[in-house]
């Protein structure tokens, strides 16, 4: 019999931030950063999403590109390190209904699998902390002597996500019909495509339209909301953005 699995996102879909926005303050703390980078280039972008002025995704990616500028020549350990440091610390940070659901999975036997943007390191970390089969990460190469080269392998984005699910369903004989996904922007909207049940987990505005103009996601589609102490399932089909 085929499989089935439960597919992950992570930043903003099991974790409420970014993991990459907790790496960067370790790398101003451990001086690996300059604080003016923060200042100058990264601070102006996060208020205007503060203000909700601007885009998250803006924020996020000033931080990455920062990162992976930063890491060139740095040691895989020393970066493996850190990473374990931040999900240690700030690991427990997460949405009540992801949590229950990773727990529902593996009772029922399904394979859990993480498909995050985020660095392979920090996905790896997460990945151990809540006993996944699985997962797949943003891989930022490395050379013969383990040092950080600029090179990466995205997995932020739907075309990445889409490979990712592809190479998972031949290596697990998965039917995705049966299968799960759980994201929260439009990079994983490949993985709502795929599987027989999508859950929009938070979903940003620009995710929601993909799936108010998709027919065939919008059917299966269930949408997540959580906020404080209350998770709301909403309807999609009867939804009034504003």
């Amino acid at each position: 019999m085929k499989r089935t699995a439960a597919f992950f996102d992570i930043d903003g879909t099991i974790y409420r931030e970014g993991l990459i926005t907790e790496l960067f303050k370790k790398f101003v703390t451990h001086e690996l950063v300059d604080q003016t980078r923060w200042h100058d280039d990264v601070r102006p972008v996060f208020m205007k999403w503060d203000r909700r002025q601007g885009e998250y995704d803006d924020y996020l990616m000033k931080m990455t590109d920062i990162f992976k500028e930063t890491i060139v020549g740095l040691s895989e350990e020393h970066v493996k390190f850190i990473a374990a440091k931040v999900i240690e610390q700030k690991g427990d940070r997460v949405y009540t209904f992801t949590r229950d659901e990773i727990l529902m999975h593996r009772r029922l036997g399904h394979l859990v699998i993480a498909v995050s943007g985020s660095p392979y390191e920090l996905v790896s970390e997460m990945a151990a902390k809540y006993a996944f089969d699985d997962f797949r990460g943003t891989v930022y190469k490395t050379d013969e002597k383990g040092c950080y080269t600029g090179e990466i392998i995205p997995m932020w984005d739907s075309r990445s996500k889409q490979k990712a699910i592809q190479q998972l369903c031949s290596e697990y004989d998965l039917d995705l019909n049966e299968c799960y996904a759980y994201g929260d922007t439009t990079g994983d909207f490949t993985m709502f495509q795929h599987v027989g049940h999508p859950y929009a987990i938070n979903p940003t505005r620009e995710l929601l339209n993909r799936i108010m103009n998709d027919s065939e996601v919008k059917a299966k589609i269930q949408v997540i909301v959580e906020r404080k102490d209350v998770v709301y399932e909403m309807d999609i089909h009867n939804m009034k953005l504003r």
